[in-house]
């Protein structure tokens, strides 16, 4: 047993140290490195109407002193799509990200947009938000005939 509690000490210390050494060895972030200034982080589509154009535009600048380059854009759900600029964004310079919400989709949203880049902070967060109202003219519903059984 006490074979075992020493064990269990040594480990544990050796995982703690191993932890103290990996926080040490973080690299600051690079000071040259490209940055992502929005003009918002979040846009509100307000109350529209079922259908409504689902389209918006994150505007934002390099701030940086390198070019930025959007590695990965991806919506929190299949009903909001992001599109990013394939080409390095130099510093200086201003691009967007577009946004396409599924406005078929009723009721209140909120949904996230997530940007990977070789930017400082490499991780960004975008949201769009609204509500999308009821459909005014709702399905037609199927009718049923039903036809008199046949005379012999």
């Amino acid at each position: 047993m006490k074979n075992l509690l020493s064990s269990i000490t040594l480990l544990a210390g050796l995982l703690f140290a191993g932890n103290l050494v990996a926080q040490d060895q973080t690299t600051p972030p690079d000071p040259n490195a490209p940055v992502m200034k929005f003009e918002q982080d979040t846009i509100d589509y307000g109350t529209i109407p079922h259908n409504a154009d689902g389209n918006r535009e994150f505007k934002f600048t390099n701030v940086g002193k390198e070019p930025l380059i959007i590695k990965d854009a991806r919506g929190s759900c299949g009903c909001t799509v992001p599109t990013a600029p394939k080409e390095p964004v130099q510093p200086g310079q201003s691009n967007e990200i577009k946004v396409h919400y599924a406005t078929n989709r009723v009721g209140m949203f909120i949904k996230t947009v997530t940007l990977t880049s070789n930017a400082n902070p490499p991780t960004k967060v975008l949201v769009i938000k609204g509500n999308v109202l009821p459909d005014p003219t709702p399905a037609a519903t199927p009718t049923t005939t039903t036809t008199p059984p046949a005379s012999h």
